[in-house]
């Protein structure tokens, strides 16, 4: 499982790793991130017509970095 998050979420893990975190911790701590990241990066949420038509579980707390990859992934489609 780690393994599968830190495809999505490398730097993240690379980070809680280095802060001397677990690995179960940090699953713990970044499985949902990975799923809601890799379905923003997937395009799974491209051409919602407004907010209010997101999926409950579309949002994650993410950081500017995070975002920015989104979104970066988001001009190339």
């Amino acid at each position: 499982h780690c393994l599968s998050v830190r495809a999505v979420c490398q730097r993240e893990i690379d980070g809680d790793r280095g802060n001397g975190y677990s690995w179960k911790i940090t699953l713990l701590r970044n499985y949902w991130k990975s799923k809601v990241k890799q379905e923003w990066l997937s395009g799974k949420y491209s051409n919602i017509p407004s907010q209010n038509s997101l999926p409950e579980k579309s949002m994650y707390p993410m950081d500017a970095d995070t975002w920015g990859e989104i979104l970066e992934a988001e001009l190339e489609r």
